[in-house]
């Protein structure tokens, strides 16, 4: 099945089966701490939109820890950067619809939670199809070690999908049921 026809099915399948419930902030907090991330570590999060799973109550949970938070502003040709961002902070919607900061302070998240469409044991993700974190990801990890950590619902998860050399690999998924390493 071509990634269109499963990222078609899945954002469907998500918006029919969106759950309240989110990421286990234990889940999140037992891989910080085995990794030994502790406060002051800039966090890249971001904005739920289109039924993806809850991570804002994660965002501020991290906060209250003194974790520096960051989201992504959108720019020309599938590329994004992060800013600083508080749960006190405004935002404004960029045109592709997406609550984005106003531009303050650009960072290089410590941490990226990433959101995802589908995903694979193997942790590799099936987004939007835009390539905006497969680009970010990959050039950020030409200079700086980034822990990658994608977020969905389990139902979200597929056995198989086209991986091109352009996708990269999680270093860990967080669903509603667990984390797959």
């Amino acid at each position: 099945m071509s990634k269109e026809i499963l990222r078609k099915t899945l954002i469907n399948l998500r918006r029919i089966n969106y759950l309240e419930e989110g990421i286990d902030f234990s889940l999140l907090k037992k891989i910080l701490n085995k990794l030994n991330l502790k406060k002051n570590k800039i966090i890249g999060g971001y904005y739920p939109i289109n039924s993806e799973i809850e991570c804002l109550s994660i965002l501020n949970k991290l906060e209250k820890k003194n974790f520096k938070i960051s989201l992504p502003k959108t720019k020309k040709n599938s590329k994004m950067d992060f800013y600083e961002w508080s749960s006190n902070d405004i935002l404004k919607i960029s045109k592709q619809g997406i609550p984005e900061p106003y531009k303050k302070n650009k960072v290089i998240p410590d941490v990226l939670i990433v959101p995802l469409v589908g995903f694979d044991r193997k942790k590799f993700r099936l987004g939007y199809g835009g390539g905006y974190y497969d680009r970010y990801i990959g050039k950020i990890q030409k200079f700086k070690k980034i822990l990658t950590i994608g977020f969905a619902f389990s139902f979200q998860e597929i056995e198989t999908f086209p991986i091109n050399k352009f996708d990269q690999k999680l270093d860990f998924i967080l669903t509603n049921k667990g984390i797959i390493k």
